[in-house]
């Protein structure tokens, strides 16, 4: 596929704006992508789409012009309009130092998109469909989406990376009722690899937990209200730390005075058991990328290292404003322009087994899974939804417990960690943001936490 991209044309078009402007980029995609929806064991939706695009940007007495096209003889129409834009523009827009870079990365995917045909990822959709058909269940919706693809990006200051990639997902959902309530089951696999992904899974497995989730929630109590001590699984965990401290951590954020983290670098801001990653460099993770949009390489960011905030996630632009080097969190489709956002954000895993963590509970709750809430970034407050809860009585699980909540102020969650799990696990999906979404992991252990407040939804 990457032959279909010219570098040469590209390079060109580089040279001709180069000495009128102080910077340039240019980002090509060249994707296929494929999307399937069954619902209710018939297929609803077949979409496949060959995708191709151009993004001009350029820096001009410190403001961007941008301009974008799908049509490759429109590209010197693109670059110069860019080129106009920036012109008519003044603003205070400076880079960090350029690190420029040369490199082809190469796709992991195993099984290419062309490799199978729709009839074979049909039938694996239908193996987990047929799983899911137990007695009260009333719906059932399976999503399975692929895309594979070339991304090439040119600078001024020398950068020219071509990036082959694959992403794949596989998502669940069946509704359960019993003539008076109605609950969802939910689980997704996906990663940045090709149809490996669902052959080496057990569908019927994959199936069948999610039907069984959402038939176990029907009996479950609604749950009791006020401050607890509570247990969060991985996925709770994950979604609590990249919704409630990693969007907080993003560089335009504290820079748009809308973040409790702004002024505290170097502060102590949780427990001595808090260390949160971002790390766009895991293969086995849905956020993986090598490179940013900018060119910058990736690498592991420690943002809180045992409870000291140490890092935030940044662009060129946004990094050279708080005086430091870019974080490589630039990210955006092509035709949008970057703006700073998260990869594979985490807790790092603690030397506690989940019995140890519960054992000397004598009352608390334990959340498991995420549908969902709300964070204020500049409050410093959340409100997130679990799929389920259980009570804690004496160390032991007790009531299922379901439409449960958890709310709380970020920073007081994180300073009344008492625990850390030796488990780990990270979830695949989607971060939207400034009305842009991007393939994000979230996750780590089991984490106990001393005090939360619990309520209904």
């Amino acid at each position: 596929m990457s032959n279909e991209i010219d570098v040469d044309y590209f390079q060109k078009i580089i040279k001709k704006l180069e000495s009128r402007v102080d910077y340039v980029d240019i980002r090509v995609g060249d994707s296929t992508s494929n999307s399937i929806v069954m619902k209710d064991s018939k297929i609803d939706n077949v979409d496949t789409g060959i995708n191709f695009a151009v993004g001009i940007r350029v820096l001009q007495n410190g403001a961007w012009g941008s301009a974008f096209t799908s049509d490759i003889n429109k590209v010197e129409d693109v670059a110069n309009k860019a080129t106009i834009l920036a012109n008519q523009l003044s603003s205070d827009v400076e880079l960090t130092p350029a690190n420029p870079q040369e490199d082809t990365v190469e796709s992991k995917a195993k099984i290419k998109i062309d490799d199978v045909t729709f009839e074979d990822k049909i039938s694996c959709m239908k193996e987990a469909n047929d799983a899911a058909q137990l007695d009260g269940i009333q719906s059932t919706n399976i999503t399975y989406s692929e895309v594979e693809g070339t991304n090439l990006l040119l600078s001024s200051e020398g950068t020219c990376i071509l990036s082959n990639n694959n992403r794949t997902i596989f998502s669940m959902n069946a509704v359960a009722s019993n003539g008076e309530v109605m609950q969802i089951g939910h689980k997704s696999l996906g990663g940045v690899q090709g149809f490996e992904i669902i052959k080496d899974a057990d569908l019927e497995s994959f199936g069948r937990s999610i039907s069984e989730k959402a038939i176990g929630l029907l009996d479950a109590k609604t749950p009791p209200s006020g401050d607890f001590p509570v247990i969060l699984d991985p996925e709770l965990a994950g979604v609590f730390i990249h919704e409630a401290l990693g969007h907080a951590s993003e560089a335009d954020i504290i820079l748009q005075n809308d973040s409790i983290l702004k002024d505290k670098q170097g502060q102590k801001i949780g427990s001595d058991l808090i260390t949160v990653v971002d790390d766009a460099t895991r293969e086995d993770a849905f956020g993986y990328y090598a490179y940013d949009v900018e060119g910058t390489k990736t690498s592991k960011n420690v943002l809180v290292e045992k409870g000291v905030l140490k890092s935030v996630l940044s662009s060129r632009e946004t990094a050279k404003k708080l005086g430091r080097q870019s974080s490589g969190n630039a990210r955006s489709i092509i035709k949008d322009q970057p703006i700073v956002r998260m990869s594979n954000t985490y807790i790092q895993p603690g030397e506690s087994s989940f019995d140890e963590l519960i054992e000397d509970m004598s009352t608390g709750i334990y959340l498991k899974g995420s549908r969902g809430g709300q964070v204020d970034t500049g409050r410093g407050v959340f409100q997130f939804n679990a799929v389920e809860a259980y009570t804690i009585n004496n160390g032991e699980l007790d009531d299922h417990i379901r439409d449960v909540s958890l709310s709380g102020s970020t920073l007081d969650i994180l300073n009344n960690v008492t625990g850390v799990g030796s488990d780990f696990k990270l979830s695949v999906g989607f971060c939207g943001k400034d009305g842009q979404t991007a393939p994000v992991g979230d996750g780590g252990p089991h984490i106990r936490v001393s005090k939360a407040t619990v309520g209904g939804v």
